[in-house]
């Protein structure tokens, strides 16, 4: 009996699914644009009750998401086949009336040597707030400002950084130019919940599910405050929560990390007060000992780059030296560690130095820290002493544990003013999406035309794209050999799934 779920949920006609979803969410995105919110709502019930969306949802919790084996409160942290079609069978029945059971709280120590409280719902909470966020998240995408970048399918840290660029380079004078570093004390743990009631965009079913699941997660202290961290869904709340604050001033804004530009001109002061008084609104306020003003050209800090006007007027950014110190310690990890052979750790530094270079790919890596030269030497010759090899053969395993990946400054393309993929523009999407890879992989999407190698859907923001090793043998990268894929695709070729 277990094989027959095991094979009806396998058996799922995925393409399908994903493709009648975003169908639905681009009428609700249209509604939404075209001012109709009644039709919106009613579109958003449909996802709700949708089999489609819940078999999504529920996929999407316990096969696709990084956190997908973290229990909450009810120990679970997977769910067989079987107990996937119960949930199933819950959702359909319950998704309209769902009531949250209570989180997990698990401390998370913070680079300051503070704590913060990650609350972590069960699978089963999980999964409806990830079918609330298919009915929600196109809705808000229809309305959130063009200068918010974090947390929304589309958009990333990499389109901040190109609009910092933007307002601090030569040609604007940013020379003169000075930036209020914005920190808001405890932002996801001060959020009004009456600042998101009443801008969601939802049906009155699914405002109560979400009241609900703000309350699940309350601090005592301050019971009408807060969103969880560590919900599917809580993200995209914040951003319901802080959006329109970028009008206040030009800036830009990741999630609740905002760095605000200041011509000569300006007056600090009134904007900050403004600032504060806009926050005050949303049941939050500024970090006073943290937000500071800065000039250009002393250089500031933001999403793990570090920004500074140089003396010639041009703009430079670097890897900041946080973020370059917290991966030096996992490379310090795996090289110094005597758990593992040298092969192995190739195998584990190829993806931690190559995602560090992916995300600093648009820096100006010319430097001997970026260029890794010390770690590399490190690793040559603990690697030389642990095989005993040649001095020719450690230099090759060098090379794969540290792959090159090619950089220019501020090459990044911006997201098209207030663009969403849920407008159905796949073409635009689908090729930018290829170009925020690096070259294999960005090669790879080029000659399969932006689809899937497997089931031949577009490969849009919202899914990671693998690179699928045809012969199954990873050392083989020839480019008849690799084929990029979805994630969930992925997961199904090594299944021996054949998509319908």
């Amino acid at each position: 009996m277990r094989k027959s779920y095991s094979e009806s949920w396998k058996n799922q006609k995925w393409k399908k699914l994903r493709q009648d979803l975003f169908r639905l969410q681009k009428r609700v995105y249209k509604a939404v644009r075209a001012g109709d919110l009644k039709k919106a709502r009613s579109l958003q019930k449909l996802i709700l009750r949708s089999r489609t969306a819940q078999l999504l949802a529920i996929r999407q919790v316990t096969q696709l998401n990084q956190g997908k084996k973290t229990a909450g409160i009810d120990g679970k942290t997977a769910l067989t086949p079987k107990e996937r079609f119960e949930l199933l069978e819950r959702l359909n029945h319950c998704a309209h009336v769902w009531k949250h059971s209570g989180l997990r709280e698990v401390p998370i120590k913070k680079k300051n040597g503070k704590t913060r409280i990650l609350k972590v719902p069960t699978i089963a909470d999980r999964a409806w707030q990830c079918l609330a966020k298919f009915a929600l998240e196109p809705a808000h995408e229809a309305t959130f400002h063009a200068r918010s970048y974090g947390f929304r399918t589309g958009r990333s840290a990499q389109d901040a950084q190109k609009y910092v660029f933007q307002n601090l380079n030569s040609r604007v004078n940013g020379k003169e130019k000075r930036v209020i570093e914005l920190d808001i004390k405890k932002c996801f743990d001060r959020i009004s919940h009456r600042s998101i009631m009443t801008k969601l965009i939802a049906p009155e079913s699914l405002k109560t599910g979400i009241f609900r699941c703000l309350k699940a997660g309350v601090d005592l202290e301050f019971p009408e405050q807060g969103t969880p961290q560590g919900g599917v869904v809580s993200p995209l709340l914040a951003n319901i929560a802080l959006d329109g604050i970028e009008n206040i001033h030009p800036s830009v804004r990741y999630a609740d990390d905002m760095i605000i530009f200041l011509k000569p001109k300006d007056n600090a002061e009134k904007v900050l007060t403004k600032i504060k008084e806009s926050l005050a609104k949303r049941g939050m306020e500024i970090s006073e000992e943290k937000t500071k003003i800065t000039h250009s050209t002393n250089g500031f800090d933001f999403l793990g780059w570090n920004f500074r006007v140089q003396e010639n007027g041009k703009l430079r950014s670097t890897p900041s030296e946080d973020n370059f110190r917290v991966f030096r310690k996992k490379v310090k990890t795996v090289v110094n560690s005597s758990n593992y052979g040298a092969e192995v750790k190739v195998r584990k530094l190829a993806p931690i130095v190559r995602g560090w270079r992916n995300y600093h790919k648009n820096c100006d890596m010319s430097g001997t820290k970026e260029s890794l030269w010390f770690q590399s030497e490190d690793a040559r010759i603990k690697f030389k002493k642990e095989k005993k090899v040649n001095k020719h053969e450690a230099v090759k395993l060098v090379k794969k544990a540290f792959p090159k990946v090619p950089y220019e400054q501020f090459g990044h393309v911006m997201v098209t003013g207030t663009k969403s993929p849920y407008d159905g523009d796949t073409v635009y999407w689908s090729k930018r999406n290829s170009k925020l890879y690096d070259n294999t992989t960005s090669k790879t999407l080029t000659k399969q035309n932006h689809t899937c190698g497997y089931c031949g859907l577009k490969l849009l923001p919202g899914e990671n794209v693998h690179l699928h090793h045809v012969d199954g043998n990873h050392d083989n990268w020839k480019p008849k050999n690799l084929s990029a894929v979805h994630r969930s695709c992925h997961q199904l070729i090594h299944m021996g799934k054949t998509e319908r």
